[in-house]
């Protein structure tokens, strides 16, 4: 127990204001403290261990407790704690954008750093606008992006965010945002524009639907398609072969730009450094930030090709745009070191390896009559939940609060295993455990899910 357990308990309901979080939930009950972490696991302040089965937040890439990233981060505030990019620059920012532009795909070569994900939208979005006014197409400003799709909570990421009770409270948002059909093809007969069809006729389907949404905006309003390499939100849809191909010519007829959205799915989540890399497909810019750091400091980024760059780099033109933190020393230095072990330990090697163990180990699972559907990609995987596996019934708004919230969520952070339960479209649970993961922790991850789900059948 942590010698200071009662006083951290009542300080967090008197001061803390946590994100996403019902507080009401606390009032008979204690806050969960996590106090540490080693490789894969947590510890709570009552001395519990649980695996991390969510790398905090499809954040925590290298696991917890590197000495060498903390010692990194300590080093470089010693030598110089803070500096603005405003005009400025300083080493570690200029060697880590030079880093990241390495790996980008194509001529994604020019890097604005940001302090995390939400910001890294916001600025793709700007630069959008920003571009095409200087290049003489000024009516183009409108995004689409698709439907349950997350990217971020600000005014401009959460408007071009598809999940509709997310925004409610906090509309009117920033206009001119529109919506197009996901790659779930595990719900694809619900939607009436699809005749039915193969996965890749679907994902024909679904990139079409781009075109038809431009088409009926008008392409020269469009500036920019956001989408996710695989989309979080609803459960880890995958995209079906050939369709970000066919979203590229989409783009390319309609001179609409193509965000590629990674804050998740950039830094070996999907065993590359970049979603685009595995889908191989070329995007515009690449938003980016999580696993930049493997969570060790704050930092997003925003990557631009040289297209795009190129109107700001003529007289006294200016991108007025920036934050405080983006780019920040520590952060830079933290994201460098983060990439060095990247290299040095073949991450991206030991996903690309075990990738194939964590779909096998998780669709054990698809025997419980209430796991309908087990999909991913990587280290990156959503169970989705069902009431009736033959007709796909999904849960009802009473049967998600009182399984999936009352119990499933509870019952496995009291199991030993630290991930989410998420109904933001139909009920999943998402794992994407930290990418050091091997056998044993898929292992450990599925057993504490069966006990769990076994559990949850026989209250439907």
């Amino acid at each position: 127990m942590h010698p200071d357990y009662d006083h951290l308990q009542r300080a967090a309901k008197d001061h803390l204001w946590m994100h996403f979080t019902r507080h009401g939930q606390y009032a008979d009950g204690d806050v969960p403290v996590i106090v540490r972490g080693e490789g894969a696991y947590l510890w709570d302040a009552k001395g519990k261990r649980y695996l991390d089965g969510l790398a905090g937040l499809f954040v925590s890439q290298l696991g917890h407790g590197r000495e060498d990233l903390a010692e990194t981060a300590a080093a470089q505030a010693k030598e110089l704690a803070f500096m603005p990019l405003w005009s400025y620059a300083h080493p570690t920012a200029i060697e880590l954008a030079e880093k990241v532009a390495g790996y980008a795909p194509g001529d994604l070569d020019h890097v604005f750093f940001t302090s995390g994900g939400g910001e890294a939208v916001e600025t793709a979005w700007k630069l959008a606008k920003n571009y095409f006014k200087l290049t003489g197409k000024p009516m183009k400003h409108k995004v689409i992006s698709r439907a349950i799709a997350y990217h971020g909570t600000t005014q401009g990421a959460l408007s071009i965010t598809g999940l509709p009770l997310l925004k409610q409270q906090f509309e009117p948002l920033v206009p001119s945002t529109f919506r197009v059909p996901n790659t779930n093809y595990y719900r694809a007969e619900l939607h009436p524009g699809f005749g039915g069809g193969t996965l890749e006729e679907f994902g024909r389907w679904a990139a079409d639907q781009i075109a038809v949404a431009i088409e009926a905006e008008g392409p020269d309003t469009v500036a920019a398609v956001f989408l996710e390499p695989v989309q979080n939100a609803g459960g880890c849809f995958p995209p079906p072969p050939g369709y970000w191909q066919r979203v590229r010519e989409i783009c390319d007829e309609y001179d609409v730009l193509l965000v590629s959205d990674e804050v998740i799915c950039a830094f070996g989540r999907l065993g590359h450094m970049f979603g685009a890399e595995r889908f191989d497909y070329q995007p515009d810019m690449i938003t980016c930030a999580k696993g930049l750091t493997s969570g060790y400091s704050p930092l997003g980024a925003m990557i631009a090709s040289r297209r795009l760059m190129e109107p700001f780099r003529q007289g006294a033109e200016m991108f007025a745009h920036g934050y405080t933190f983006g780019g920040h020393p520590v952060s830079t230095a933290v994201g460098l070191k983060n990439l060095q072990i990247f290299e040095e330990e073949k991450v991206l090697d030991h996903v690309r390896s075990n990738e194939d163990a964590f779909r096998a180990t998780l669709e054990r699972l698809l025997d419980l009559p209430i796991v309908g559907d087990v999909r991913g990609e990587g280290y990156f995987y959503g169970i989705e939940l069902v009431k009736d596996k033959t007709t796909k019934e999904s849960f009802s708004d009473e049967e998600c609060e009182r399984i999936l919230f009352g119990f499933v969520s509870k019952q496995l952070y009291s199991e030993g295993l630290y991930c989410r339960a998420d109904d933001r479209g139909d009920p999943v649970v998402q794992l994407a455990p930290p990418l050091i993961c091997d056998q044993s922790h898929f292992d450990e991850i599925e057993q504490i899910l069966r006990v769990v789900l076994d559990k949850a059948s026989s209250m439907l």
